[in-house]
C-alpha cells in the first residue's frame, strides 16, 4: 500500500470523528524532511480552533506510525482555500448563496449564486447545472 494511502487510512477515522472530512493528503520532500499536507473540510466553515484540535490528534497518530519510522516530517493541516474547485455535492451545499463561476464541459460559463444542490445537480441563479457537465467550478471572491 502506498505511503499516502497508509497515512490516510490511519488519520481518516480521527478526522471523521470530529465531524470533518479528509479532502486530500499529499506528501512532498524538502531535502531530508517529508512534508505531509492534510486538507480537511466540513459541512460548515472551519475555524482555526477546530483545525488546531484536529492537527494535535493527527500529529499523535502519525508520530506512532511504523511506516514513517524515524523519518523527519512536517505536518501541515489546513482547510480548502477559496480557489479550490467545488467537486462534491457537499461543497455546493456548504457554500449556499455564494457567488460561483462554473465552466461547463461545452465551454459555456455560468456565473451566479449557488442555490439548492442535490446529489446530481445545483441551481446557479436560474440555471440548473448537472454535476456531470461541469468541467471546473470555483467560488468568486466578493468584496463588500
Amino acid at each position: 500500500m502506498p505511503l499516502n494511502e497508509e497515512i490516510s487510512a490511519a488519520i481518516r477515522p480521527i478526522i471523521e470523528a470530529t465531524g470533518n472530512y479528509l479532502e486530500e493528503l499529499t506528501i512532498t520532500t524538502a531535502g531530508k524532511v517529508k512534508i505531509l499536507t492534510v486538507i480537511i473540510d466540513s459541512d460548515s466553515h472551519l475555524n482555526l480552533d477546530q483545525v488546531t484540535a484536529v492537527t494535535k490528534e493527527i500529529s499523535q497518530v502519525i508520530e506512532e506510525l511504523p511506516v514513517l519510522g524515524d523519518t523527519a516530517f512536517t505536518l501541515e493541516v489546513t482547510s480548502p482555500g477559496l480557489d479550490r474547485p467545488l467537486t462534491k455535492p457537499r461543497h455546493w451545499r456548504k457554500n449556499l448563496g455564494r457567488l460561483v463561476k462554473v465552466t461547463m464541459e461545452s465551454g459555456k460559463v455560468v456565473e451566479g449564486r449557488i442555490g439548492e444542490a442535490t446529489q446530481t445537480s445545483v441551481l446557479v441563479d436560474e440555471d440548473t447545472v448537472s454535476f456531470e457537465d461541469i468541467k471546473r467550478a470555483t467560488l468568486e471572491i466578493e468584496f463588500k
